[in-house]
């Protein structure tokens, strides 16, 4: 969906509001004080709070899946493409960290499109959860389990903006240190 200039001034706002207070401490009132407007206003651009968390999952639930379709669509060897996926994954974290947060600890408050959004987190899973299979076979690693494997790396992935946060400055040292425990780690080898 594309937001007009005005929608966007408000979803950077909304973004802030979110990473401080959570969407559920957060109101339309909030919103409006931060953008010095009326809260009558801001509803002649959104149709509600709900709306803004929504541009903020579904959207980068999106850059999620073009990169994860870039790196499919590649033709390198099997443990490249693992580590292409995680150099993929961690930009789009590491361009959104905020983004991240929000999408990873407060989708559950989507009432509307919850379930739309939850199918949408599992066909992602699914389709890494694919790749992740397809590398290991070709590798001949052992895969002991598929689902596990694949939560794991998510999870690390997606909570790796906490350690961004933390140390901006030692961004490219981060990434190499998760690529390294999630490659090597699992594989227990070099």
């Amino acid at each position: 969906m594309e937001l007009k200039e005005k929608q966007k001034k408000i979803l950077e706002e909304a973004i802030e509001l979110f990473k401080e207070k959570g969407y559920l401490g957060s109101s339309v009132r909030d919103l409006a004080n931060k953008l010095n407007i009326k809260a009558a206003s801001l509803y002649a651009h959104i149709r509600s709070k709900e709306v803004l968390l929504e541009w903020i999952c579904f959207g980068i639930a999106h850059e999620f899946f073009m990169e994860l379709q870039l790196v499919k669509n590649t033709n390198v060897p099997p443990k490249e493409k693992l580590d292409l996926f995680i150099n993929k994954h961690l930009s789009v974290v590491l361009k959104n960290p905020d983004v991240t947060h929000i999408y990873s600890n407060e989708w559950k408050h989507l009432e509307e499109r919850s379930s739309e959004f939850v199918e949408l987190r599992k066909k992602y899973q699914s389709e890494v959860e694919n790749l992740i299979i397809e590398i290991y076979r070709a590798e001949k690693w052992e895969l002991k389990s598929p689902d596990f494997t694949t939560k794991f790396i998510l999870h690390t992935l997606n909570n790796s903006y906490f350690w961004f946060k933390k140390n901006p400055d030692s961004s490219l040292e981060i990434i190499d240190e998760i690529r390294e425990k999630i490659l090597y780690g699992l594989l227990g080898k070099k």
